[in-house]
């Protein structure tokens, strides 16, 4: 499995594309805004011959259901979140017109729930579902043990973890989220994450100021 990142939007969101050998590709979080990264999105699936097969948000804040709207239209896929986030997901509207965000697509509901322990399987990509709620009441991430890797939305930074402050937010329990399950994954693990660079669960477990 191949993973691709876009970074879109003003809040500079990390998009993932995870894609097979088969070229099916699954698309994460989607945080096109604008109409050129929208564009840039089809371009690439367009280009490599992809078939979108789903829809994936690891929670429901506005930077990452930018473009759910457009990925809906587009391909016609099923969304899919859990349902402790469909609330989240309704306030987009209200948080794209509190940062003046004119052009913002309010997204669809979700067509499918997913809960902890969900394997999800898309041709050969295949993600397990956990629940990692904190930094919003809903948040997942995507794991393959398979392919060492973890999408995990807004719960760990490199260096750093998920903002508490906004509605849902709530530190003990983002807390217990990285230590009692994303630090239960494998050193090796690469953290694929919401906002900047990629980092690893044991160079986390080292430092991140979680623990402290």
């Amino acid at each position: 499995m191949k993973i691709v990142k876009f970074t879109f939007n003003p809040i500079q969101e990390n998009t993932y594309l995870a894609i097979d050998d088969q070229k099916n590709v699954v698309i994460i979080d989607p945080g096109c805004y604008f109409e050129e990264e929208r564009q840039l999105l089809r371009d690439y699936i367009s280009k490599n011959d992809l078939t979108v097969k789903a829809l994936l948000n690891t929670h429901g804040h506005l930077d990452h259901i930018m473009g759910n709207d457009f990925v809906k239209r587009e391909y016609g896929v099923d969304l899919y979140l859990h349902k402790d986030d469909v609330v989240t997901l309704q306030m987009g509207e209200r948080s794209a017109q509190m940062y003046g965000l004119n052009q913002f697509q309010a997204s669809p509901m979700p067509d499918k729930f997913i809960e902890e322990g969900d394997v999800l399987n898309f041709g050969d990509i295949s993600f397990e579902v956990i629940f990692c709620p904190g930094h919003a009441p809903g948040h997942v991430v995507f794991y393959s043990a398979k392919e060492e890797l973890v999408i995990n939305g807004d719960v760990l930074f490199k260096g750093s973890y998920g903002r508490v402050d906004l509605p849902g937010g709530d530190m003990q329990t983002l807390k217990n989220s990285i230590t009692k399950k994303m630090f239960t994954l494998p050193d090796n693990t690469l953290v694929y994450t919401g906002h900047g660079p990629e980092t690893t669960i044991g160079e986390e477990k080292k430092s991140n100021p979680i623990l402290w």
